[in-house]
């Protein structure tokens, strides 16, 4: 058995070493280090507190699951911040897709001309024929984010997945969808 950890002499080296072996303890440490660090720089990232706070959430997951992955140890504070700033940007980038979904279905206007309904009504037609598209999962998961307004705790505990799993299938349909609504412009 290993020793007792001291969490204010324990190096980032060791503490990632035995996080990587499993020591939950090690990783908490880490995270008491870190974590604050990480928020601030995802709050000036994303502008706020909440998305800031989502994100730091699914980042502390991923590190979780791939602190054994680290292939220097001493440098786990770069590693924790690299994977904050890649969950950033994943997160701006799924924003920007709900974004643009929202300008499409907003533009359904009754004061347009008959050409401009045309279109919308064609790239609405062309947005459904997407989410039909959609494996059955990821539809599942974003009908129930977008329409339904669910929470991503809320789609998690009602489908039994993880939140990242959850946020993994959203935003692989909101790629898609996105790659899809590019022919559009």
């Amino acid at each position: 058995m290993a020793p007792p950890l001291d969490a204010q002499t324990a190096s980032d080296s060791l503490l990632c070493d035995r996080a990587g072996s499993g020591d939950n303890t090690a990783f908490q440490i880490l995270i008491q280090r870190y974590a604050p660090l990480m928020r601030a720089y995802a709050i000036r990232l994303l502008g706020g507190t909440s998305d800031a706070d989502d994100v730091i959430q699914e980042t502390l997951i991923k590190a979780w699951k791939k602190i054994d992955t680290v292939q220097e140890p001493s440098k786990v504070k770069s590693w924790l911040m690299t994977l904050t700033n890649r969950t950033a940007i994943d997160h701006i980038r799924s924003r920007k897709v709900t974004s643009e979904l929202d300008e499409v279905l907003e533009s359904a206007d009754n004061s347009i001309s008959p050409e401009q309904n045309a279109i919308q009504g064609s790239q609405l037609g062309a947005l459904n024929e997407l989410l039909r598209r959609l494996p059955a999962e990821q539809s599942q998961v974003w009908t129930m984010r977008e329409v339904g307004g669910f929470s991503y705790k809320e789609i998690a505990q009602t489908l039994q997945i993880s939140e990242a799993s959850v946020r993994g299938r959203l935003a692989r349909a909101r790629g898609t969808l996105i790659d899809g609504m590019d022919a559009w412009k």
